[in-house]
């Protein structure tokens, strides 16, 4: 019985080995009857029409069409493992019934609120997990999720365009959501260009950068000769210095003042030393209230000491002013406060009587 299976198995081998040899055999099967499922590498040069994929019994070239059931599997993008149930087409093709693949994510926290759509076309760098995608401004690095929407488009191919709609994560890189082509999206609100992406991820203190490097994360609290560019941490195993930099992603510890807990992410820099990729504080993640943006106010001080990452406690000339930041659009001139930083900031009125920052600019 072992013997009769190995050998249906190697006819089947043969079969597929010989549709690539002679695609104009008379063969007359079903484009939809299941031949074999054959495992392999995507290769370069695979398009939306034909994948080239790399087996262990050769190099197999097979057609993609509207038929082919991509559900499971949409990124073919080279060197992705992936499963194929194949067919024999009347054009001497194989073609491709089924493509799957078992991949899994590691759990990352993304953040909502940095949200933006990316136009751009993926480079050949790319793999079934990170995506350099190539836009007007440069050259982006996302991350691709077993979760990611890819409904938007056939398959995700390099040297072609879509559409991406992206959000960082607690790994400091962007993650795709979902991923469309260019040229299907259609509508005022799906027009978005990577220069507007641009500027929409510009209205938090986000890098500009993606940090690739490996990380490490430590916890400690703010030493007293902490500056705008330069955390000291007092951790359990001692004090540690590390650079903040343009690349460290502040948006959930942006308020450095003594004693207050952080949790950061370092990684050692080309210049030997400890840099910040990502720093978290403890920050509030309740809905704000509805604030009443017809008339801003916009007040002068310096950053209190008590300052944390939910509310700002400005010195002005007029007495101290105790404002949320559950609102914040935009931070201008600084990654970072310190105490007695001086600052402009805009602000309105809540709902909950709470005066509510908008705009913070770092003051000359």
């Amino acid at each position: 019985m072992k013997k009769q299976m190995m050998a249906k198995l190697s006819l089947i081998g043969c079969l597929v080995i010989g549709t690539l040899m002679f695609p104009g055999s008379k063969m007359t099967v079903h484009a939809d009857e299941i031949m074999a499922t054959v495992q392999g590498k995507v290769m370069a040069g695979t398009t939306t029409d034909l994948l080239k994929l790399s087996t262990k019994e050769g190099n197999m070239e097979i057609k993609l069409d509207g038929g082919t059931d991509t559900a499971s599997c949409k990124v073919l993008l080279t060197g992705k493992s992936i499963n194929v149930s194949v067919s024999h087409g009347s054009d001497g093709y194989l073609h491709a019934v089924k493509i799957t693949s078992g991949t899994q994510d590691p759990a990352v926290t993304l953040d909502s609120s940095t949200n933006v759509y990316v136009t751009g076309t993926i480079g050949a760098k790319s793999d079934d997990t990170l995506l350099y995608v190539n836009t007007a401004q440069g050259e982006m690095q996302i991350k691709l999720d077993t979760t990611t929407d890819l409904s938007g488009c056939s398959v995700l191919v390099a040297a072609h365009e879509y559409r991406i709609y992206c959000s960082r994560g607690s790994d400091s890189y962007m993650h795709a959501l979902s991923i469309s082509d260019a040229s299907a999206v259609t509508g005022q609100g799906n027009t978005a260009s990577a220069a507007q992406a641009t500027v929409d991820m510009s209205l938090t203190p986000a890098p500009v950068t993606v940090v690739s490097a490996e990380t490490t994360t430590v916890t400690g609290t703010v030493g007293k000769n902490t500056k705008e560019d330069l955390l000291c941490l007092s951790t359990s195993n001692g004090e540690m210095q590390i650079v903040i930099d343009k690349n460290t992603d502040t948006r959930n510890g942006m308020f450095l003042m003594p004693d207050a807990k952080l949790t950061v992410s370092v990684y050692r820099g080309s210049d030997s030393n400890m840099h910040a990729a990502v720093i978290v504080g403890s920050k509030n993640t309740t809905q704000p209230p509805e604030v009443d943006t017809t008339s801003p106010a916009t007040v002068i001080g310096t950053v209190d000491s008590r300052s944390n990452e939910n509310i700002l406690y400005l010195k002005t000339s007029a007495g101290d002013m105790e404002l949320k930041l559950d609102t914040v659009r935009s931070i201008t001139g600084c990654k970072a406060f310190t105490k007695d930083k001086k600052i402009t900031v805009t602000c309105v009125r809540g709902a909950d009587a709470y005066m509510h920052v908008l705009d913070i600019t770092v003051s000359a």
